[in-house]
């Protein structure tokens, strides 16, 4: 199993199982990687390895590799940029999701708001023009960590959902035209209107494996599901210690299987200094603690990217890292844990691949 671990200072891989991890020496350096994703290819090659890279000196771009980070592709304009007319550039690349639907298709979240396709693996991107002209657009406001798309979820039925801080769920049917927000029973408590159409500052969003009209909100003010892909929206945070947080998986396989990662959002650490996932099996009805193996004296938070899910055996995979750089991975659906690596910097994102 592989994990990819973008830092704000550096990217590293890592190899193994349950008996153990290899991990890489930093892979690239000087940069923040705030996206890393693995792009699968037939013929028993390995996977591609994207990274949404922002140096200090260059800006940002997306590199792939196919080798495990020993060489790299570097477009050299930048895969990802807006004309030259545009009157504005892309600050950092939040989110790379490869389409499950598409061999080489693979979209991308950016700061200011902004959703780009590539149809080439991640060497060009094309602007999504109906998103950026979108008449909302004006209104979105940069959340505390940039005016970010940051989740991307591409659905089996053609249509793509994408979330924005502080923008909300938007909802296209062809993943191309006709963007809608999909918002309604979200609440706001810091807006004059509780329930406005758009604007809610949503943290995540992930779609149920099994049912894709399931979806899971990680929000400011709580967790929440749509059992109609965002028409509709019903609060589930009973049960949890904070409703608070910024992730959300939901199991690829399993129906009604979803994570979150609760943080106390007065003082950003896990409630009572005990980091744990919750898990549900019935769609948020109830929640329980799990993550054996996880700090009972741990005081740094889990970031909306750094965190991922994929089948394994008989339950799923999990992998997330944290702000202080500590990488844990568990084979059974978050049961129990291990760590994979300490010591590293700030960790942005991770994902795994089999």
């Amino acid at each position: 199993m592989r994990i990819a671990i973008g830092t704000r200072k550096g990217l590293w891989t890592a190899r193994g199982d349950d008996s153990g991890w290899a991990v890489s020496q930093p892979i690239r350096t000087m940069a923040e990687f705030a996206s890393v994703a693995w792009m699968p290819r037939g013929d028993g090659r390995p996977p591609r390895l994207l990274v949404g890279a922002r140096s200090w000196f260059w800006g940002p771009s997306v590199l792939t590799s196919d080798d495990d980070g020993a060489t790299w592709s570097e477009p050299e304009s930048g895969a990802i940029a807006f004309p030259a007319d545009a009157g504005v550039a892309v600050e950092r690349i939040w989110n790379l999701t490869p389409d499950p639907r598409e061999e080489d298709v693979v979209w991308a979240g950016c700061e200011p708001h902004s959703l780009w396709r590539s149809v080439d693996g991640g060497g060009h991107f094309e602007l999504n023009s109906a998103l950026w002209e979108h008449p909302h657009r004006p209104e979105w406001h940069p959340g505390a960590g940039g005016a970010a798309i940051h989740t991307i979820v591409p659905r089996a039925d053609g249509s793509v959902l994408v979330a924005m801080s502080t923008g909300g769920v938007y909802r296209s049917a062809d993943g191309a035209s006709g963007w809608v927000p999909a918002n309604r029973g979200i609440r706001v408590d810091f807006q004059p209107e509780e329930y406005p159409e758009f604007n809610q500052c949503v943290h995540r969003i992930a779609v149920d494996g099994v049912d894709g009209s399931l979806v899971y909100a990680q929000n400011h003010g709580g967790v929440y599901r749509s059992k109609d892909s965002g028409d509709s929206w019903q609060f589930i945070s009973a049960g949890l210690p904070k409703d608070f947080g910024f992730v959300v998986l939901a199991h690829p396989t399993k129906g009604g299987t979803a994570w979150v990662v609760p943080i106390d959002p007065e003082t950003m650490f896990p409630p009572e200094g005990r980091l744990r996932l919750w898990r549900t099996d019935d769609a948020g009805d109830t929640w329980r603690e799990v993550g054996q193996g996880l700090p009972d004296d741990h005081y740094a938070s889990v970031l909306r990217d750094a965190a991922h899910v994929i089948e394994h055996d008989d339950d799923a995979a999990i992998a997330f890292g944290t702000r202080n750089g500590c990488v844990f991975a568990s084979l059974d659906g978050g049961t129990t844990f291990s760590e994979v690596v300490s010591g590293l910097p700030d960790v942005l994102s991770v994902r795994i691949s089999a």
